[in-house]
């Protein structure tokens, strides 16, 4: 069965490939025309692009393959709420959870739309009432602790922006005496990290988890509820887990079974992924309880903002089709295994680590749509670290050893200006840098530089910069909620570009599957070796050697 690498856009696309091996990006970035044509800007983000080992050929070439992979109709399929994943029979409609009110979007007869706007009031309201009071623990304390249990994309997405909001100083008046945590890892210590310093009078848990089921939240959930039952221990245990506990969920039975209240349960939805759920109650909830929810409705307009641009802007200038594009020309033609997400922003610190989530799950994929092995390798390792820290970290490699193509974000407007008498701005030192890297990984040092530097014919060879290492510079205006919204959907988008091109399914993720159903067979062991002393059995040698070594030692 043929795949999209059997096509003659592919097969033109492999050989230009060759072609521009043969190119240094000197010689491209001296083509002011060609620079000028690699810059795409909407709603106030601009993406300059001129820094790839492309030409203006390779990018007409890539929108073939684009429109060889019928993105557009698969873009329109997507937005209409036809079940595009296929694996799971579900549709994928994280963007009708930033959609406005009164837009109706009909699946398996049922408004999509309004089952949203449903549950954005609610925790509107629920929100409100905490904030103000009205809703207090069962000792008559505010809730001014929030206690996020969660794992994955019920974690990584509501981490980053909470990170990023928080930096804001206009959402100051919003979180002052308010303090939201979130507790991830099933190691014990990240619940020490969690509760250290709170009163459990005073806090709120919110158990993130569509089926109720995930082994790591579920245990952490219990550690919680028996923390507040035990610094509680007065109170009706009932009342407890009522006044303090409520969830994101689409198991009402389950959640009653753990003593929340159904009115405190806020659902979700099935064709909504884990990883792309910051927009529904998975992230509005705790990030509305301590911001507020109109900073958190800014968010959901600026997405919405972006999935309009995605939906109606033509190819060769829609930002989320061109980082796609460039993305795969990167890695399947250009050979590039990995990709550094470099934001000049240390209020982005965790954007890095959820579009890992994002993209390495989504895109992480060996067959196409039809089951057919692919000839050729899907996605990237993304990896990333807000500058100038990653400068003293990791860019000794990306600049004299692999190749490593590399995305700049930066911000025009900081949120938190420093300027001292007689110095430099320190948001102009720091986006000076922003402006210096692209450039450098582009332009590199030659010997002969070198040597006019005055530098040994010994030591030459040692500060010679090949150059010719590509990259991308994204500027957008500044990281407030509306900002965030368009910067995390661009990325998404993004991601599903690169896997409709690929003829992938990007919203499944099977490969996390067996780790789990080792896990569990694994945890079956460890209880019956320490409850029973039965000896370790049914696994390789090397694992029975490593459990036995545990379980001696623990």
């Amino acid at each position: 069965m043929a795949t999209i690498s059997d096509s003659p856009e592919w097969t033109a696309l492999v050989s230009h490939a060759t072609q521009i091996k043969e190119t240094h990006l000197r010689d491209l970035l001296s083509d002011q025309g060609r620079c000028d044509a690699m810059r795409a800007e909407s709603n106030g983000f601009l993406l300059d692009y001129s820094r790839q080992n492309a030409s203006l050929e390779t990018k007409e070439l890539l929108l073939a393959l684009a429109r060889a992979a019928k993105l557009d109709e698969k873009k329109a399929s997507m937005f209409a709420g036809e079940k595009i994943n296929k694996t799971e029979n579900r549709a994928v409609l994280h963007c009708a959870l930033r959609a406005p009110k009164n837009t109706p979007l009909i699946v398996d007869g049922v408004d999509c739309n309004a089952d949203v706007h449903r549950v954005l009031d609610s925790i509107n309201d629920f929100s409100q009432r905490v904030r103000s009071g009205e809703w207090l623990g069962c000792t008559g304390k505010k809730l001014t602790n929030v206690v996020a249990v969660g794992i994955g994309g019920s974690y990584l997405g509501p981490e980053f922006l909470y990170e990023t909001l928080n930096s804001d100083p206009t959402n100051s008046e919003k979180t002052e005496g308010r303090t939201l945590k979130f507790l991830a890892n099933v190691d014990p210590v990240d619940f020490a990290r969690a509760t250290r310093d709170l009163d459990p009078e005073a806090t709120l848990v919110v158990i993130v988890s569509k089926t109720f089921t995930t082994a790591e939240t579920m245990l952490n959930a219990r550690t919680m509820k028996n923390w507040l039952l035990s610094c509680m221990s007065s109170q009706d245990a009932d009342t407890v887990v009522r006044q303090h506990v409520v969830a994101c969920s689409s198991a009402i039975e389950k959640t009653s079974e753990f003593g929340i209240d159904p009115k405190n349960v806020f659902g979700f939805w099935d064709w909504v992924g884990g990883r792309f759920s910051v927009h529904s109650a998975v992230g509005m909830l705790p990030l509305s309880l301590h911001f507020g929810f109109s900073i958190m409705r800014s968010f959901l307009d600026g997405a919405h903002a972006m999935d309009t641009h995605f939906q109606n802007t033509p190819l060769e200038s829609n930002l989320p089709v061109l980082l796609g594009l460039f993305g795969l020309w990167n890695s399947t033609f250009l050979g590039h295994s990995s990709r550094a997400v470099l934001p000049y922003a240390q209020a982005l610190l965790r954007f890095p680590a959820h579009l890992q989530q994002v993209e390495m799950e989504s895109n992480g994929k060996r067959v196409n749509m039809e089951g057919v092995t692919l000839p050729f390798s899907t996605g990237e390792i993304v990896f990333g670290e807000p500058g100038t820290n990653g400068q003293h970290s990791f860019y000794q490699l990306m600049h004299q050893g692999s190749v490593v193509p590399a995305e700049f974000i930066g911000v025009c407007r900081s949120l938190r200006p420093i300027h001292l008498t007689g110095d430099v701005p320190s948001h102009d030192e720091l986006m000076s840098n922003f402006f210096a890297q692209p450039d450098a990984l582009a332009m590199g040092k030659t010997k002969e530089e070198c040597a006019a530097e005055g530098d040994s014919e010994e030591l030459q060879p040692h500060k010679v910069f090949p150059g010719n290492r590509p990259s991308m510079s994204l500027l957008i205006p500044s990281l407030d909620a509306f900002s965030l919204g368009q910067l995390l959907a661009l990325y998404e988008h993004r991601v599903a570009v690169e896997g409709f091109v690929w003829g992938i399914n990007s919203f499944d993720q099977w490969g996390v599957q067996l780790g789990k159903v080792l896990a569990s067979k694994a945890r079956d062991q460890l209880v019956a070796a320490r409850k029973d002393q039965k000896p370790v059995e049914g696994f390789n040698s090397s694992t029975s050697a490593l459990m036995n070594h545990y379980l001696s030692k623990s």
